[in-house]
């Protein structure tokens, strides 16, 4: 390309420059820009630099400048600070149903939202190898459609499939679709769940977003709610634990003094607490009675009992002995 055909692109390559190469500990010098410019094949002169730094600064780029024994020039301030760019990548590295590959790809184009300097202090935190992830490459369009039948209140169609002890699939319904009425998506645990609503059995269900496949939006709508029902996502993956459901139930805990951290990790500050004696306290929760409630329980050993309803006591009870009962003689 000539180089008068490059002089029209001056001022986008003197804004790429300076997001690329610099910050507040990385400058540039007018002399810098210069012959930085001429790598693009564009020849300036520095009246016409200071120029173009002034219309990017009323453009809206933070232009910082200090002096020594030159003026050196750099991006104050970006839209995401570098703190803000470091919690992005770790919330990308923690994600479970982001595949290993797109994770990749997420933290490169987070990377280019900082300078290039800054960009390697970012790569210097990224550790997604060895961590668990979905093997799921199509997760991060399946999200996409759900939240697409969610905002134009259609129903969706696709395969659900487990794996078998060879690690393969195994589609469920025989390979048939399942058709949907979804109403939000909710992360629980590191997964991704599309919680839906069933008219015919007139309650919530929800499915691994990571084990649904061949997602397509039905033409017909979603079921709706019954009348006054108001559905809360934040309530309902409070009393679901793990998101494998169960009977609602209002159940009454005693928990030692040193478990008030968990209770309120799990259930939230509005939580109401009452004192039992000196060294314990009781809750009231409503809660879907299921395996995984009681495995969270179990996680605190003897510093959790179960005090009422006496049929939710029962159900511990024999999951306890029916645990014991695989250690017995």
């Amino acid at each position: 390309m000539a180089k008068s055909s490059n002089q029209k692109l001056k001022l986008l390559y003197l804004l790429k420059m300076l997001n690329e190469k610099t910050d507040e500990d990385n400058t540039m010098t007018i002399h810098d820009m210069i012959a930085e410019l001429e790598r693009y094949g564009i020849t300036a002169e520095r009246k016409s630099i200071y120029d173009d730094l002034e219309a990017l600064r009323n453009y809206g780029l933070d232009i910082g400048k200090r002096k020594s024994k030159t003026t050196e020039y750099f991006v104050a301030s970006r839209l995401f600070e570098l703190p803000e760019l470091k919690l992005l990548v770790d919330a990308v590295q923690c994600s479970k149903f982001v595949t290993h590959k797109k994770s990749n790809e997420l933290i490169k184009k987070i990377e280019s939202l900082a300078s290039h300097r800054q960009a390697q202090s970012l790569h210097r935190q990224v550790y997604v190898s060895n961590r668990v992830k979905t093997i799921n490459e199509s997760i991060y369009y399946n999200v996409d459609r759900l939240h697409a039948a969610i905002a134009e209140n259609k129903k969706v169609l696709f395969k659900y499939y487990d794996y078998d002890i060879q690690k393969e699939k195994t589609f469920r319904k025989n390979g048939d679709k399942y058709s949907v009425s979804p109403y939000a998506l909710s992360w629980d645990d590191e997964n991704y769940y599309l919680v839906t609503f069933s008219t015919k059995y007139n309650d919530f269900t929800h499915y691994r977003v990571d084990r649904m496949t061949e997602i397509d939006l039905s033409d017909e709508e979603r079921d709706p709610l019954p009348v006054r029902e108001h559905f809360d996502i934040a309530e309902y993956t409070k009393k679901v634990f793990n998101m494998f459901g169960g009977e609602d139930v209002m159940v009454q805990l005693q928990l030692d003094n040193s478990l008030v951290n968990a209770v309120i990790d799990r259930f939230g500050k509005e939580i109401v607490i009452g004192r039992m004696d000196d060294s314990s306290f009781y809750i009231w929760i409503k809660v879907a009675v299921s395996s995984t409630f009681f495995a969270w329980i179990m996680q605190f050993g003897n510093k959790v009992k179960i005090l009422s309803p006496e049929a939710v006591v029962d159900q511990y009870m024999d999951q306890l002995k029916g645990i014991c009962s695989l250690y017995s003689d």
